[in-house]
Formats: structure tokens, C-alpha cells, sequence
């Protein structure tokens, strides 16, 4: 079973469409979603969770079509974390801890207090006085307390000291350790995504240009700096992108067809992007 399934899905609104997207998470697997900001990372979260109705295509999640009556009983099994945490502003940790132990069959006060004092949040101040790392790390938290088989993170580790944002990851890297917890984190900071995705999807304007195992994909790519004169040796059917200054060129190139005579760089993640982000263009 995967943890995610989509196929063919659509959605259109007036100034916006996000086309005809097909991926899979496999279970056991981090799926890292990419893109720029309006490409469609949050409207594909929405869909995922039915919070926004599609216009074509299949979406299944642990195996449940997400249309179907059964997706409720399935959304225990699913933690979920939002660029904007919605907390009601007046709650405290405390009164938080009751609300989601009404809504989550599953709920772990003591581990959900564990997560609580390992971010030292206070307990007694309001949920609208805390910062955005605070009101992030707190929905984490929650996330992590009610025994889900599958996260999904909207930007989690936005607003987030270097520090904390380690220490969070480090939290993903636990989850997943079970061959049974899947997740699905869409973020900026490329970085984080490049040090635990298994897999990695980038959106460009509301169009899937790719998903792919993330080492493949590095394996793929490479960076030459050559001056022009060496550039000329490197076969045309190599270079994917070329951009020169005036003393040196930096080729974007696909490896195998590279020479072993050159020293090609690899490529990170965001160059990768950038290149098809051009290609696109």
C-alpha cells in the first residue's frame, strides 16, 4: 500500500490551475514538495485532505479514496502541520491538550507534554502571544501525539532558528524510522529537504515537472566550470544549460555523458530546480 496516491488530478480557479498532477509516496518514505511560491504546493495539501474539492483525478491516502465516508476514520491515522497554525488564539498548551484529546482517539497527553517541554513552551501564555517558531513547534507537537501512520507539513520548519530546525528534523528522521509512517513535507528551506527526503516532486505554476528518487536524481546532474575554450570538448548533448561570464563558463550538465576527464561538481537540489525552472521558460 502506498501512503499517498494521486492520479490525474485537476483543480482550476480563475487565475490558477494545477494540472493534471500524478504521485506516489511510498510507504515508509519522505516525499519532499518543491516549488515557488503560487505553484500550487498548499492547493495540493487541500486536496490531499479534502479541504478543497478537486475537478478531476483520483486521490488515495492509506489506501482510503479521500472522497469516501471512510477518509474521516482514516484522518486519525494522519497529522497534519500548516504554514499558519489555527489554534484558537485564547487556548493555552493546556487547554490545547483537552481539545485534541476530544478530537483524536489516539491521543498521548504524556508524550504531547514530552514534545511540550523538549521546545520549552510555556503552558499558561495564550497560542496568539507565542512567536511563529513557537505557534510551529507547538503544532508539531500536537501532530506527533496522536500515533499517525502519515504526516503532512505545510513549510513546518518556517520561522525557525538553525538550532530548532535540526532538532525537528531529527523528529522526522525518528518517525520514519517505522517502515509504517510515511511523510509529505512541502518547504522553501531545499536544504532540509535535501538531508532526509526520500523523494522529491517539484510544482512549477501548477504543472508537476517531476518526481523522482531524490539520490537518482542527484546522481543525474552535475556542474562543470570550465573556461570556453574547455567547454567546446564537452559534447552538446550533455549540457542541459550553459551561463557565461566573461572569463569562465558554468555548464548544468547530465553526468554519464560527461567525460571522466572532467571534474563535474554534483548538483544540490536547487540547482536542479532552477534548471528546469529555465527549461520551462
Amino acid at each position: 500500500m502506498n501512503a499517498i496516491e494521486m492520479k490525474h488530478v485537476t483543480k482550476t480557479y480563475p487565475s490558477f490551475t494545477l494540472e493534471d498532477v500524478t504521485l506516489t509516496l511510498p510507504c515508509g518514505c519522505i516525499l519532499g514538495l518543491i516549488g515557488e511560491n503560487g505553484a500550487g504546493k498548499s492547493t495540493t495539501i487541500g486536496l490531499l485532505m479534502h479541504a478543497i474539492q478537486k475537478d478531476a483525478g483520483e486521490i488515495h491516502i492509506l489506501g482510503t479514496n479521500n472522497e469516501e465516508d471512510g477518509f474521516l476514520h482514516t484522518k486519525e491515522d494522519i497529522g497534519v502541520v500548516l504554514d499558519e497554525a489555527c489554534f484558537p488564539g485564547a487556548l493555552n498548551v493546556r487547554k490545547i491538550n483537552r481539545l485534541m484529546a476530544c478530537a483524536y482517539k489516539n491521543w498521548q497527553e504524556d508524550l504531547f507534554f514530552d514534545y511540550i517541554r523538549r521546545f520549552s513552551l510555556p503552558e499558561t501564555k495564550a497560542f496568539k502571544e507565542y512567536s511563529k517558531g513557537m505557534k510551529m513547534e507547538l503544532s508539531i507537537a500536537a501532530a506527533l501525539s496522536h500515533q499517525p501512520k502519515l504526516l503532512i507539513l505545510d513549510e513546518p520548519t518556517s520561522g525557525l532558528d538553525p538550532i530548532v530546525r535540526n532538532e525537528i528534523i531529527d523528529l522526522f528522521h525518528d518517525f520514519t524510522k517505522d517502515p509504517s509512517h510515511s511523510m509529505l513535507i512541502s518547504s522553501h528551506i531545499l536544504s532540509d529537504l535535501e538531508k532526509i527526503s526520500d523523494y522529491i516532486a517539484y510544482l512549477h505554476h501548477g504543472k508537476l515537472l517531476f518526481c523522482e528518487e531524490k539520490d537518482l536524481l542527484l546522481e543525474k546532474y552535475g556542474i562543470l566550470h570550465v573556461t570556453k575554450a574547455m567547454a567546446k570538448d564537452v559534447p552538446e548533448d550533455a549540457i542541459l544549460f550553459r551561463k557565461e561570464s566573461l572569463y569562465a563558463t558554468e555548464l548544468f550538465v547530465r553526468r554519464t555523458a560527461v567525460s571522466d576527464a572532467f571534474e563535474v561538481e554534483p548538483a544540490n537540489i536547487e540547482q536542479i530546480m532552477l534548471y528546469y525552472a529555465k527549461k520551462e521558460a
